[in-house]
């Protein structure tokens, strides 16, 4: 099972990756990129243990938590920029 971690990891980015598509707010990119790079690390055998569970998650939360403020320093509110409305939808 071990040599097989990084398709569980890539099958589940890719998973990740569909569902943002289909639900578009930059939150599910961040798993899915988080996963994708826990895969790729896997499949390159960058150190990364497969049989550590605990481990592996941990890293995923980490890269994804990085992937996902990346996404919002560059597709997020930029500084500086607020939300105003000027008409109320529900005075008409």
């Amino acid at each position: 099972m071990s040599g097989l971690t990084w398709w569980v990891w890539g099958i589940a980015a890719m998973a990740l990756a569909l569902l943002e598509m289909l639900a578009p707010a930059y939150i599910f990119l961040g798993f899915a990129i988080g996963a994708g790079l826990v895969s790729l690390g896997l499949l390159l055998e960058l150190g990364i243990m497969p049989g550590n569970v605990p481990g592996l998650l941990i890293l995923f939360g980490v890269l994804s938590g990085l992937a996902w403020i990346g996404l919002r320093l560059g597709m997020g509110v930029r500084k500086g920029q607020i939300r105003t409305f000027r008409h109320d939808i529900n005075e008409d």
